[in-house]
């Protein structure tokens, strides 16, 4: 035979679960980071802060925790279409924070998925404004105008933009194979252009140098001719005395008719030498007497002009 159950046990096992369940659905801890958007009776009704929280059980209730730390974004790599219809991609991440619990629990329905949306959408507008060696060498631009234009729509969703960093951005295999070829195209064509230049200086440096050996030479040849000339002067000087003393010596009835014959006489026979087509050189039977005289005559003009000097 079983014994009957107590109705009052079993009332108070009762009470205690029900004391229980309503200490917990009264009593909240909310942790450091989050805040907890409470409805009451499926209405907004307020926003719980870290802390011990008290509700009203059955009638409040926590609609959506909500985490107030940065978060992190990354959007996917996607292909974009530039200016120039260059294929590029580029990848970002943007830090944020929920600043507003209330609109970003009731403004849109999933705020992550919208930010990693509008910034990738945001992007591709942007890229598209721009050309290629643009898109490739202004980051700070990108990112500047990419987190002006997402601010304002964070903004109304209760979220606030830390920062926006454009992760990667490169053209596409294809492109950059082309570019590649392109590149080395352009060392080739620079190196030629080096060879080409460097022919040149070295042709204007030795037709530089050409054109002062000339210079030089013509100075050499009028050094030259300027001697000779001076030469010339002072033989004709040393003629003009000669002929003075000759007519001196004419006048006073002197050798000077034989220093004349002995002149002409000597520059006969150097006139015959030297000719191209004299190939024998015919001296005169006296040539000792004519000789001698020459000498005489010499002399005889060599003291006179010692005595005129």
């Amino acid at each position: 035979m079983y014994e009957p159950v107590d109705i009052s046990v079993i009332f108070s096992l009762v009470l205690v679960v029900g004391v229980i369940f309503t200490l917990s659905k009264m009593v909240r801890i909310v942790p450091q980071g989050e805040e907890w958007v409470i409805e009451r009776l499926g209405k907004y009704s307020k926003i719980l802060l870290p802390g011990l929280s008290l509700l009203i059980p059955i009638v409040d209730s926590v609609a959506y925790k909500i985490i107030t730390k940065e978060l992190i974004q990354q959007t996917r790599d996607q292909e974009v279409i530039t200016k120039d219809n260059a294929v590029v991609i580029i990848s970002a991440v943007v830090f944020y924070r929920v600043t507003d619990p209330g609109k970003a629990s009731y403004s849109i329905s999933n705020f992550e998925k919208a930010v990693a949306n509008m910034t990738t959408t945001t992007l591709r507008a942007v890229i598209g404004g721009m050309t290629l060696n643009e898109s490739l060498s202004q980051r700070d631009q990108i990112k500047a105008q990419v987190a002006e234009k997402i601010r304002d729509s964070l903004t109304g969703w209760g979220l606030t933009l830390g920062n926006l960093e454009v992760q990667d951005i490169r053209p596409s295999d294809n492109l950059q194979e082309a570019m590649e070829r392109q590149a080395a195209a352009d060392r080739d064509r620079e190196a030629t252009i080096l060879i080409a230049d460097g022919d040149r200086q070295a042709s204007i440096a030795k037709a530089q140098g050409q054109k002062e050996a000339t210079i030089l030479e013509a100075q050499g040849r009028l050094a030259a001719a300027k001697l000779e000339a001076q030469a010339k002067v002072e033989l004709a000087d040393g003629d003009r005395k000669a002929m003075l003393i000759v007519n001196q010596g004419l006048a006073s009835g002197e050798m000077a008719p034989n220093y004349l014959l002995a002149q002409r006489y000597i520059d006969g026979v150097k006139e015959l030498s030297e000719s191209d087509n004299s190939k024998v050189v015919f001296m005169p039977a006296d040539w000792q007497k004519s000789l001698a005289g020459v000498v005489g005559s010499l002399g005889y003009l060599g003291s006179a002009i010692s005595d005129k000097e």
